[in-house]
């Protein structure tokens, strides 16, 4: 047998293996080991950013600093779980530069958001994905305003373990990104020269109540 030979079916075999492992990896659940049931945002560990067009000329930053989400998790059958999350709009943060001016968080949150009448904005899941290795979407209902409308999400799972590294619990992260156009829910001022459309993104550790 050549040389040239032996190193085709070298390459050949390690091409079969590495195809062979592939699919190995991506049928495996990244969530064996994780105990199913409650799970609670770790704030110390988590965010909700909210992006919007100033004008065209940058990307205006804000985020919510007070909220709670737990997540209903089925280990198994990742489609099965749930998600439920309430956002204080009074804990609505842009990092104004000049509060000597004005509290410009909270004209945002009463004139903008009608935090009076409306104190909170919420989020319910109607239906999760299988994971597709660690992506997955999260379809849900909005709630902002008093308008409630259908948003997907959409999500990846970080990574998981049986044991939290200081709270020896069970632990998992997620990423998740969405947009929506902010007029839909009656948020309209100043659009579009403010961005009608805001694009929105949440991070979360959550850990296992149960323990």
């Amino acid at each position: 047998m050549s040389i040239l030979s032996s190193v085709k079916r070298a390459s050949i075999a390690a091409f079969t293996f590495a195809s062979l492992m592939h699919a190995v990896n991506a049928n495996a659940n990244p969530l064996e080991g994780i105990p199913s049931g409650a799970y609670n945002v770790d704030l110390a560990h988590a965010s909700v950013i909210w992006k919007v067009s100033h004008f065209g000329f940058s990307t205006y930053v804000g985020r919510f600093n007070d909220f709670s989400a737990d997540i209903a998790l089925d280990a198994e059958n990742f489609e099965k779980s749930g998600v439920n999350v309430e956002i204080k709009v009074d804990s609505l943060d842009t990092d104004y530069p000049f509060p000597e001016k004005e509290d410009f968080n909270k004209v945002l949150a009463e004139d903008w958001f009608k935090s009076a009448e409306h104190p909170s904005i919420t989020f319910t899941a109607t239906s999760v994905s299988a994971l597709d290795g660690s992506s997955f979407t999260i379809d849900g209902d909005l709630t902002l305003m008093g308008q409630t409308h259908p948003v997907s999400l959409d999500a990846t799972l970080n990574g998981a373990t049986p044991s939290h590294p200081f709270a020896k619990v069970p632990l998992i992260g997620f990423s998740a990104t969405t947009s929506i156009d902010r007029t839909v829910w009656g948020l309209s001022k100043y659009a579009p020269k403010i961005g009608a459309q805001v694009s929105i993104e949440i991070e979360g550790e959550f850990l296992n109540k149960a323990k």
